[in-house]
């Protein structure tokens, strides 16, 4: 080969590493964590900030891209067809075609957006600067081509819209799985998939979901002697405590331990002086439709960690407190006053013996379970809803590919739930619905 031939390899080499270099840029630019280059933006990175804003504009960079890696690929393959065809004849047509395709399809292709997936964002960062330059060297052919791809869409009545919200969330959610799945490998990171599952959960869940039922709120009765509500209050494990007049549904009124003891010393201990109303807070009532994250702003907002809930009917059906909202997110915490039994017994055979008070988010949360609870919140609710009857003891049902066995029942109340799997995986939402005596 004389010189200008070698000049002509040469040439190829560029346009092929130019064809790489457009093709991982892609890659790499479109592949990027956008998460990571926000965090990194907030922390000053101007790198990151400028890869957030080519992909802001993702029609003009993947134009600007595929602009470039089409003309290298083409200029390369003329390059090449012409060296050939001087050296070996016709047959160098043939031989241009089958080797570019393979040197192209490795080198500039494969082996670039190969290394640009293994490294997206650290690659992003490096190439955004002469990316930047690209895009507005070729911005009025990008441009004009971007107008022209808008008309076609738009006649086609393609939706030409990025990402939704719900996309985002959805991306989101499918991360935390993902570093779920990764827990097992690094023990110090167990439970922390479960606590951002459950904090992007927030949203959707109502407080009667997560809220102490009135049959288990330890309440006061005003009507009785003041010594034995002062003794019943210092006796209770709690420091706030609903308190009624003639009827539980007629609260009008929170003891707070912290004024009663005020009271009492105001009244230099002398029980029978006692002001019961200076002694009790306003109680806040709230709906039983509020979601937990609209609840925990209240909490926020007005300073408070506790609310009584009630119906469309205005009948008080139990109460939330800022721990069982923060429970929600990070699972049990348990004081001194708390009693150990959680409510959920494991059982040699595999099984488990569940009070029927237990909720069914504690339940899948607890055992990695994914049984429903749209239409119920606690075991027995299930057990209620889906057999359409009220159960008798030692009656067994099929629900969720699980097998529910009625152990213990007070009147029409569900008590004690036996729950065995009926596969050796976890429980999940395929309905296999049979009941049988």
């Amino acid at each position: 080969m004389d010189t200008n031939h070698w000049f002509e390899l040469l040439g190829f080499i560029c346009m092929l590493i130019a064809s790489g270099f457009f093709a991982g840029a892609e890659t790499a630019l479109t592949g990027a964590s956008r998460a990571r280059m926000v965090a990194l933006e907030a922390d000053g990175n101007k790198m990151a900030s400028l890869v957030l804003h080519l992909r802001e504009k993702k029609e003009q960079l993947i134009s600007a891209l595929l602009l470039g890696n089409s003309f290298m690929n083409i200029f390369a393959s003329a390059l090449a067809t012409s060296v050939l065809v001087q050296v070996l004849g016709s047959t160098g047509v043939v031989v241009a075609t089958m080797g570019v395709t393979v040197i192209v399809f490795i080198f500039a292709e494969v082996v670039p957006k190969t290394y640009a997936l293994m490294h997206a964002d650290r690659m992003a960062l490096t190439l955004a600067v002469p990316v930047r330059i690209v895009i507005a060297l070729f911005s009025p052919v990008t441009i004009t081509v971007g107008k022209i791809v808008g008309v076609m869409f738009k006649a086609f009545g393609v939706d030409t819209h990025g990402h939704s919200e719900t996309a985002h969330e959805e991306e989101l959610r499918g991360a935390i799985e993902l570093f779920k799945e990764s827990e097992e490998e690094v023990p110090s990171d167990q439970g922390k998939g479960a606590m951002m599952r459950s904090i992007m959960d927030l949203a959707d869940v109502k407080v009667e979901k997560i809220m102490i039922h009135r049959r288990s709120v330890n309440m006061i009765n005003l009507d009785l002697p003041v010594a034995q509500i002062v003794d019943e209050v210092l006796h209770s494990a709690y420091t706030r405590i609903p308190a009624w007049r003639a009827s539980p549904d007629n609260i009008v009124g929170v003891v707070h331990t912290k004024l009663l003891l005020q009271e009492l010393r105001h009244c230099n201990g002398d029980v029978s002086k006692i002001n019961m109303p200076a002694a009790m807070m306003e109680p806040w009532f709230i709906p039983e439709s509020t979601t937990v994250f609209d609840q925990l702003q209240a909490f926020r907002r007005r300073r408070e960690h506790f609310a009584i809930m009630v119906d469309e009917y205005g009948v008080v059906t139990g109460m939330i407190t800022m721990e069982d909202i923060l429970e929600e997110i990070v699972g049990q915490i348990d004081d001194e006053h708390d009693v150990a039994v959680s409510g959920l017994r494991a059982q040699a055979d595999g099984s488990y013996v569940i009070d029927g008070k237990v909720t069914i988010r504690d339940l899948n949360r607890d055992l990695g379970w994914s049984l429903p609870d749209d239409d119920y919140s606690t075991v027995a609710g299930l057990v209620l809803f889906e057999s359409q009857r009220i159960p008798k003891v030692g009656q067994v049902f099929n629900f969720f590919e699980c097998r529910f066995e009625i152990v213990k029942k007070q009147r029409n109340q569900v008590m004690l739930v036996k729950v065995t799997p009926l596969s050796t995986t976890a429980p999940g939402l395929t309905q296999h619905k049979e009941a049988y005596a």
